[in-house]
């Protein structure tokens, strides 16, 4: 079965709840998700999986510190049309989750990988501030089953066709 990474930094416990959830979405949509934290992640195993998804405590608005350490020692190229999402927590409201999550859409972005927005939940990637309620794990179960069948989309596409992404 093909593997679906979800790296993640999480300080207090939210963002692994919410990378649980990632993970129960991609379940669902029939691909083998794969939760490590951040400084645990093997390039090797991403560059091979099927897609990525990244989650990260806020920091300063951003990307946490492991998680950007991640992308900084990441291959560059090796996941180019990569099906790939990012979700974020913070611990206030305006706390920065949506420019964090754009912090981490832009590094992917950056690797060639293959970003679908949302619109019928949160555009960017889930969101929450604290505990993640019941709202904010459906989105993250969502995201997960999104970016699975998107990996299935262009999986098809490329046995399809010879063309390269």
């Amino acid at each position: 079965m093909k593997e679906i990474i979800i790296v993640y930094e999480s300080w207090s416990g939210n963002v692994a709840k919410m990378a649980q959830a990632v993970a129960e979405g991609v379940a669902e949509a029939g691909y083998t998700p794969v939760l490590t934290e951040a400084s645990d992640a093997k390039n090797e195993r991403i560059s091979a999986a099927a897609g990525l998804i990244v989650g990260s405590v806020t920091s300063y608005g951003q990307m946490a510190g492991a998680v950007k350490t991640f992308f900084d020692r990441s291959p560059h190229g090796a996941w180019r049309g990569k099906p790939a999402g990012a979700f974020a927590s913070s611990g206030i409201l305006g706390g920065g989750s949506e420019t964090a999550v754009l912090s981490m859409t832009q590094a992917l972005l950056i690797h060639g990988c293959v970003i679908q927005g949302d619109t019928e939940g949160p555009h960017y990637g889930p969101v929450c501030i604290g505990t993640p309620d019941e709202s904010a794990l459906g989105h993250c179960r969502r995201l997960g089953h999104r970016v699975a069948r998107l990996a299935g989309a262009i999986s098809n596409e490329n046995q399809k066709s010879s063309s390269c992404l």
